[in-house]
């Protein structure tokens, strides 16, 4: 769709918005409201461009009778040329997801109960994150390890109204993390590497999966702490699985099946929008390669290195001496180095299709 055709249908959507009988039916106006605010940031910027072309040729006619305005001039070409580049960006193919909440998960892997306690640490961090950038976190479901790591926990992460969701920025974190640090249960100081797995899927509403019932297979057990001891004496506990896929899915953090149920089913939901979306990439773009990675979960993307104070994130050469600071949540470097890859990679597509 060119840059007219868009122009046209977001004035549109937003005469369309003015009519109160669109507001009636609530699952359109928010479908429209969501697309009128795709389209705002790109018919402003045009607009303003257009506006300081009319200014800059102005200005140029005048140079020659006032030395201001040939001044006047230059910053509007330099105005000119920054807009230029922020359409050429906004015209670029948006991920679809990108207003989405997230689920993510982070799984202790290679190490034992090292890999567990950096399991913690890396929650932490996400909270923390969150924390700065003003998203709210809940903790869907988790099992502590014996030390006061996790073996796994999920977390759902929101946006709360923001215009981009919390998936723009945490869709890069799927993946291996590795550690490499002297373990607090090392006694003579080596230092080990272990690993961590963190998935991270956009958080589906209803109209983006319909489940089936008749294809879930619902357990209900009793709920287990560190060491397997019993955490109460009913059967709360709920295990779902989704019998056509195979997904399993098992929350126990709240003191309520039906609730755990809730949550067991907002997990397998995103799960499965997650499953569905990959296959449709994967069917689009068989042999394309990616600098940012957001499907292979299985590739080491990271790796922190305490006696170094060094992160390095390994698909875009990304290094910093800050380790401690990004632990206590200061991510935004990091991530920033792989929204801005993922940028220029979808930029060179487009001016190559």
């Amino acid at each position: 769709m060119n840059l007219d055709e868009l122009i046209s249908e977001y004035v549109g959507i937003e005469g369309r918005l003015a009519d109160p009988s669109v507001h009636a039916d609530q699952n359109l106006a928010r479908k429209l409201g969501k697309r009128y605010a795709e389209l705002r940031p790109i018919v402003e910027t045009y607009r303003e461009l257009s506006s300081t072309g009319d200014d800059l040729a102005a200005a140029r006619e005048l140079a020659g009778e006032d030395e201001a305005f040939a001044v006047e001039a230059g910053e509007l070409e330099r105005r000119q040329e920054d807009l230029e580049e922020r359409l050429r960006r906004l015209l670029v193919p948006r991920d679809p997801n990108d207003d989405k909440d997230v689920i993510l998960e982070v799984k202790a892997g290679e190490g034992g109960e090292e890999s567990a306690l950096f399991a913690g640490d890396l929650l932490r961090m996400y909270l923390r994150y969150a924390e700065r950038v003003g998203w709210k976190t809940e903790v869907l479901d988790s099992h502590p390890s014996d030390l006061g790591g996790y073996k796994d926990v999920t977390v759902a992460v929101k946006a709360r109204g923001q215009e981009d969701g919390a998936w723009t920025r945490l869709k890069f974190e799927g993946g291996v993390h590795r550690v490499q640090r002297v373990p607090a249960t090392e006694s003579q100081g080596r230092i080990h590497t272990s690993a961590v797995g963190v998935l991270v899927t956009p958080e589906a509403e209803d109209v983006d999966v319909q489940i089936d019932p008749n294809d879930l297979r619902i357990d209900v057990y009793r709920s287990s702490g560190p060491g397997g001891q019993s955490v109460n004496t009913t059967d709360s506990a709920v295990r779902i699985t989704h019998q056509p896929t195979g997904v399993v899915v098992s929350c126990q953090n709240e003191k309520s099946q039906l609730q755990n149920k809730e949550q067991a089913l907002r997990i397998l939901r995103s799960r499965l929008l997650a499953m569905a979306q990959e296959e449709a990439d994967a069917a689009a773009s068989a042999e394309r390669k990616s600098q940012v990675r957001t499907v292979d979960r299985s590739e080491r993307v990271r790796t922190y290195n305490y006696p170094e104070n060094r992160i390095s994130d390994h698909r875009v050469g990304y290094k910093a001496y800050n380790l401690d600071q990004v632990l206590d949540g200061d991510l935004h470097n990091v991530t920033q180095a792989l929204v801005d890859a993922d940028m220029e990679r979808r930029l060179a597509e487009a001016q190559g299709s």
